[in-house]
């Protein structure tokens, strides 16, 4: 349920940049989303569809780019993805690792009119 605050930070966000840059409507938002956010696209989108009506962002493409889990090994330095089945390092097999990638959740553009 966390997505509806979520989305809702995303359209004040939207609606504050786009006012202040005169635009009459918003027509795409492009999100990040790190696969280890804990956001689900669908929600993000039913919810942006409720709050969005009766403002400029009313209909607006929400394009989410979704980004993979990424680790790196503390004790040798190597970076590689996620597999969701292993995390010690593939080269050292270290299990002592720490993610750099793959918590991200940031709106990245925004197009109005």
């Amino acid at each position: 349920m966390h997505e509806l605050s979520v989305t809702q930070s995303i359209l004040d966000i939207a609606l504050r940049h786009a006012e202040n840059a005169g635009a009459r409507r918003i027509t795409r938002l492009n999100l990040v989303i790190g696969d280890l956010a804990g956001i689900i696209d669908e929600s993000v989108q039913f919810y942006w569809d409720i709050i969005g009506r009766d403002t400029i962002a009313e209909g607006a493409e929400l394009c989410f780019e979704r980004r993979p889990a990424v680790l790196r090994c503390v004790g040798c330095g190597h970076t590689y993805p996620m597999d969701g089945l292993e995390y010690s390092c593939p080269i050292c097999h270290a299990e002592h690792i720490v993610v750099v990638g793959g918590k991200e959740f940031q709106l990245e553009s925004i197009e109005v009119e």
